[in-house]
């Protein structure tokens, strides 16, 4: 369970150091072999990752239909205290039940389901742990589904990374192929996965070589790109090829904002460095719950969702209805700021459930708001030389995800393909360069390797 809470490594254990994958650039086999195994591997991640988009989107539908029509009935029964209760205890049963099946599944069928994956995932491919048992597939995808649409507030990428890579391996073994080109496969697969979630095939590209290996290697690269290749070209027979914001484009920024970009790139890294102190912190917290079954945490976290799904149906879930909301353009700031503080705090709560679920789209919801925050502050005091709110949206995006996970380029990346963006390339930069720096000498280890670090925790149990 890759979510056990760990204490944070010293500061000078937290540089991304070469990891011991590099071997695999001597990996036996005919490259030309794995490069065309790589697509079709990428291809079947693709498939299922969008399955599971579908089934998010499906599961997401049908949880807002439901309080919608429980909230349509107490009006048709004039509002009654009875009519409200009978709706409350409804949603929030369903939403507990959800969340205590999914976490259930996993204790019982596949604890590395648990969480986002993706700290699995490279303890794999550090050899550090053995790639789990392929009914891994379902337990992650169906209870994905269960924990996510039951209003969790948990992003898709994690299990569609840790899918993608079992995917992969499974591929690699059908052909055959030894223990080290079904590793190459595994990271291309992972790739695949991000690919998918997010339509930005480059972005899981890079995603392989800067988060999960760290170093350019060249046999994992071309595999990588043959995957995510073939996870896109499938994927979006289902998914469509339009960008998953939709923004309005931007002018090009001009150096007088570079300060700008850089204060807030600094406000991302400290918000960042609180939030990973957050995640480990809940999961430290529901650790010393060590007497309560796991079924029974996930269904007390299910119910406080609950709660909140019945009044504010769409401040629940991974967060992609708040994200679009966001960058449309500004709000009340008092309301962003509410938001803001919910999300930040029903992230981790959601992750401790125990129950498949990754990081990235509840980074990007906060990174969105924090961006949009800063920029209608701007606005205010400085209305003659500060940029739309919405670009500082688009840019806080990038810097929040950055500061948590460590891995500026892949943030940059999937920021710009995931809306269209490209004219705040340069913004990003500046912005991901104050939040790189600010949590690296402030000693905060990227959130991966911290949970990385409990996940190693299941190979003596």
């Amino acid at each position: 369970m890759d979510q056990v809470a760990p204490s944070e490594p010293a500061a000078d254990s937290l540089s991304h150091e070469p990891r011991p994958v590099g071997h695999l650039e001597q990996a036996s086999g005919n490259l030309a072999v794995v490069a065309g195994i790589s697509v079709v591997a990428g291809a079947a991640a693709g498939l299922v990752g969008a399955l599971f988009r579908l089934a998010l989107q499906q599961a997401d539908h049908f949880r807002d239909w439901a309080i919608a029509r429980l909230h349509a009935g107490d009006t048709t029964h004039g509002a009654s205290f009875g009519a409200n209760l009978v709706g409350l205890v409804l949603v929030t049963a369903a939403c507990a039940a959800a969340a205590a099946v999914a976490a259930w599944m996993v204790r019982r069928y596949s604890p590395f389901a648990s969480g986002s994956g993706i700290p699995h995932v490279e303890a794999v491919l550090l050899q550090d742990l053995p790639q789990a048992p392929y009914r891994l597939i379902p337990v992650k995808f169906a209870g994905g589904v269960l924990a996510i649409g039951s209003g969790l507030a948990l992003g898709r990428e994690g299990p569609s990374v840790q899918m993608g890579a079992s995917v992969a391996h499974l591929v690699g073994r059908i052909f055959r192929r030894d223990l080290r080109d079904c590793l190459v496969l595994l990271a291309a697969g992972a790739g695949a996965g991000l690919a998918t979630a997010f339509n930005a095939p480059i972005a899981g590209a890079i995603f392989v070589l800067e988060e999960l290996v760290r170093r350019f290697d060249t046999r994992i690269a071309i595999a990588t790109f043959g995957a995510s290749a073939g996870a896109i070209a499938i994927s979006r027979i289902f998914l469509g090829e339009q960008p998953d914001f939709a923004v309005q484009l931007q002018a090009y920024s001009g150096f007088a904002t570079v300060p700008l970009h850089l204060a807030l790139g600094v406000i991302a890294g400290l918000l960042g460095v609180a939030y990973n102190r957050t995640i480990l912190g809940t999961l430290a917290a529901t650790d010393r719950l060590d007497g309560w079954p796991i079924e029974v945490r996930a269904l007390i976290i299910g119910a406080a969702v609950g709660l909140i799904a019945w009044f504010a149906p769409h401040l629940v879930g991974g967060g992609d209805v708040i994200t679009q909301r966001t960058l449309a353009g500004p709000e009340l700031l008092r309301w962003v700021v509410l938001v803001f503080a919910l999300r930040f705090v029903l992230g981790p709560v959601s992750y401790a459930a125990r129950t498949p679920g990754g990081l990235f789209a509840p980074l990007l919801v906060l990174g969105a708001q924090s961006g949009l925050i800063f920029g209608i502050v701007c606005a205010h005091f400085f209305p003659e030389w500060a940029p739309d709110p919405r670009t500082l949206a688009v840019v806080g995006m990038a810097a929040f995800f950055t500061s948590v996970v460590r891995a500026p380029l892949t943030g940059i990346t999937l920021v710009t393909e995931m809306t269209g963006s490209f004219t705040m390339l340069l913004p990003m930069l500046s912005a991901c360069f104050a939040a790189m720096l600010v949590p690296t000498l402030l000693g905060n280890a990227p959130i991966y390797d911290s949970l990385r670090d409990g996940t190693l925790k299941l190979r003596d149990k």
